[in-house]
């Protein structure tokens, strides 16, 4: 009786004690309260409160969807999403087009030559890069239109819109916050990914998917003027500057930035790259994927689509793949392909990169010898279609060997007009072999129905479509936008106009002008000098000079009260020379000349025989610049740099530190006789440039003052940055 009276004692003892987690359980729950909750905001759909925390309700129905749940973790969420939408809403969210607002003003205010991409939504690819009658014309390329924001975002269920204007902060927030609201009347509510080309950089020379804009958001030196500091922890403070001033006007995503090689001077998208360097490349790359994105993507990112793989400096000639006779990437030098391409992409991988945008080109055979890649055979090294379009380079080398775990987001165009290796198949064959091939998302494409009459036809599986999706959710989720993807254009006005950041930025640009010459000492002109001098100012540019003349001088005036200006070259004691030189991707030109815009070579050099003349470059490409350079007195290179930068070098309130990011080729010569797919500072000694005092301006040159006065710091060879790529 006793036993059994304990037998029941500690049965319900036993009870009780199990009971006590679930009695309080609710106590517990309370207590644990999530410590920094999402900020969410609607501005269509209504908000859900769901204990005592809030959630968007994008899809309308009253409860609360797993997607819509931020407390999930994202993989439930992008799968529960991806189980409620159509293939038309799955196919609209792997296409990227550009997009415009309604009236459009700034797209000409920038660029005239982009005239009718402004007055139109309708944008023939062929006027971009060759017209009928032109050699490199041989193919219709279909009509490409730049999406309206309903008829885009309801109708064709496009989510990614590449921004392409120039609007003033808080007019940027407002409107692209009224895309949201499109976004978020539609079915499911999926926000709307705005992308940009870089924003940050001085550039004279915007143009359709290089640079898309300038003097809105902190303006920083040109891309290779970064590499000219080799400082990565400067270049990695700017990325979160500038991914804070993004994400306060509402832009989420870059297609930046070109982690190309220079290995042929004459391509012409030199200036936006970090040089020939691939050490020093890397170290930018990784510096500026991590300064943009942080260690994991968050509401406060900005995630990158790095490019071009496997890199878009091999060229021939400098001939470009926009144009069908650049269409191919020549590796003529055994194993460069993977000693002086890919170390770059290697870091931008291991910093993380979201996306990466293959290039253009095909790999030629006939141009290219062994690799040593896994899949060489003699007959056949490389498929001969658009890297996009090649399974072995996108899916077993980028993904399979190099390790790659983000997605592939193609380069503008590559279905209707640089098809390259593919211009037999038709549209909806050519997305299918993307898509076969490890393509995630196209760029320029504004109309999904392609990709839905493929998956119909059977040309590609639906479950291919799905793994696109879970990398593009996946993103979305994580830079927060299911949240809250409205932004407060007050707040965009004064992240913007920041100026403690513009200081920074302008330390930047001191630190990126490099001294390539400077004869007798003549410079810096310290106090002492400067009362004495009256000075010649002058520049000469391909389009415009006489109004860059003005306005430099009036800087320069402004900026520096104890600098005389004289417009009479007879009565100065001093010149400064500004030479902008300017190249094209149709027509790659080096030599500093009519060529490159500059016409008058002869009065360059009568005005440096005249007086003492400092000669600036603005090194966007690596010029020929034996007709200019031996006259000047002092020599300065430039990248896309205020002029503010280059008064306080020249007056010795800077030491100057910067160092060459890629050689500077002898003549045109040395460049007929270089190797498209090798780097100026792996060439033959002949190949640089050597100067009246015997110094090579090759790879990492740069002179500095020593007690005011300047001295070699380097000579031509390699650096060696801190970070490498393993």
């Amino acid at each position: 009786m006793i036993q059994k009276r304990f037998r029941k004692i500690m049965f319900i003892s036993l009870a009780l004690i199990l009971a006590i987690p679930l009695v309080l359980q609710p106590v517990f729950a309370a207590e644990k309260k999530i410590k920094n909750p999402p900020e969410v905001e609607s501005k269509i759909n209504g908000i859900l409160v769901v204990d005592n925390y809030e959630f968007r309700d994008l899809n309308n129905n009253g409860i609360l969807d797993a997607y819509e749940d931020w407390r999930l973790p994202v993989e439930e969420r992008v799968d529960d999403l991806i189980s409620q939408m159509t293939l038309e809403e799955k196919a609209g969210l792997m296409f990227i087009s550009s997009h415009y607002s309604a009236n459009r003003a700034s797209c000409t205010e920038f660029n005239e030559q982009y005239d009718k991409l402004c007055e139109s939504d309708v944008w023939d690819t062929t006027n971009r890069w060759a017209q009928p009658g032109d050699p490199n014309y041989e193919f219709d390329a279909p009509v490409l239109d730049a999406s309206g924001t309903t008829e885009g975002i309801l109708d064709r269920n496009l989510r990614h819109f590449i921004l392409r204007e120039n609007p003033q902060a808080d007019e940027l927030a407002i409107w692209l916050n009224q895309i949201q609201e499109v976004a978020e009347s539609s079915r499911l509510g999926i926000p709307a990914v705005i992308t940009s080309n870089p924003r940050n950089h001085i550039n004279d020379n915007l143009a359709f998917g290089f640079s898309e804009s300038s003097g809105v958001f902190s303006a920083w030196p040109g891309e290779l003027g970064f590499a000219a500091s080799r400082d990565a922890e400067m270049v990695k403070e700017y990325a979160e500057i500038a991914a804070k001033e993004w994400r306060a006007t509402g832009i989420h995503k870059g297609y930046m930035y070109m982690a190309d090689i220079i290995t042929d001077p004459l391509w012409g998208r030199t200036s936006g790259t970090f040089g020939e360097h691939p050490d020093l490349a890397a170290e930018m790359i990784y510096a500026i994927v991590k300064g943009f994105q942080g260690d994991e993507l968050s509401e406060n990112s900005v995630s990158l689509t790095t490019k071009h793989f496997p890199g878009g400096g091999a060229r021939d000639d400098g001939k470009d793949p926009h144009y069908l006779d650049g269409n191919f990437n020549p590796y003529p030098t055994e194993g460069s392909l993977e000693k002086y391409h890919i170390p770059p992409f290697l870091a931008a991988i291991e910093a993380g990169t979201s996306s990466i945008m293959p290039y253009y080109a095909y790999p030629s055979n006939e141009f290219s010898v062994d690799q040593g890649l896994p899949w060489y055979s003699e007959t056949e090294q490389f498929e001969e279609v658009g890297f996009a379009y090649n399974r072995a380079l996108i899916t077993d080398y980028l993904r399979g060997e190099l390790g790659f775990k983000g997605y592939i987001n193609t380069d503008t165009g590559i279905t209707t007009a640089m098809p390259w290796g593919v211009e037999d198949l038709t549209r909806e064959e050519r997305i299918a072999y993307g898509i076969n091939a490890g393509v995630n998302i196209f760029s320029g494409e504004p109309d999904p129905t392609y990709l839905v009459n493929a998956v119909n036809n059977g040309l590609v599986e639906e479950e291919s479509v799905n793994e696109s999706i879970d990398y593009l959710l996946t993103e979305m989720m994580q830079l927060g936008l299911f949240e809250n993807p409205y932004v407060d254009p007050e707040k965009a006005i004064e992240v913007v106009n920041d100026q403690k950041t513009q200081k920074k930025a302008d330390e930047a640009h001191r630190q990126s002008v490099v001294l390539m010459r400077n004869d007798d000492n003549l410079l810096p002109l310290e106090n002492k000098e400067i009362k004495d001098v009256k000075l010649y100012v002058e520049v000469f540019a391909a389009s415009n000079a006489e109004n860059i003349t003005n306005g430099l001088k009036k800087t320069i005036t402004e900026y520096d009260h104890k600098i005389t200006i004289t417009d009479n070259l007879e009565e100065a004691t001093h010149a400064f020379l500004w030479v902008r030189p300017r190249t094209s991707t149709a027509s790659p030109q080096i030599k500093v000349g009519p060529e490159t815009g500059i016409n008058d070579v002869e009065r360059i050099n009568a005005i440096q025989d005249a007086v003492p003349t400092i000669l600036a470059i603005n090194m966007t490409s690596p010029w020929i610049i034996e007709d200019i350079e031996p006259n000047a007195a002092a020599v300065i290179s430039t990248f896309n740099v205020k002029p503010e930068a280059i008064v306080d070098v020249i007056r010795g309130k800077y030491n100057p530190t910067g160092k060459m990011p890629f050689t500077i080729p002898a003549n045109m010569e040395a460049v007929e006789n270089e190797a498209g797919d090798v780097p100026g500072y792996d060439e033959d000694p002949s190949y640089v440039y050597v100067n009246k005092h015997g110094d090579a301006y090759g790879y990492d040159f740069g002179l500095s003052y020593d007690k005011g006065k300047g001295k070699p710091d380097h000579a031509g060879k390699p650096g060696k940055p801190a970070h490498a790529a393993n």
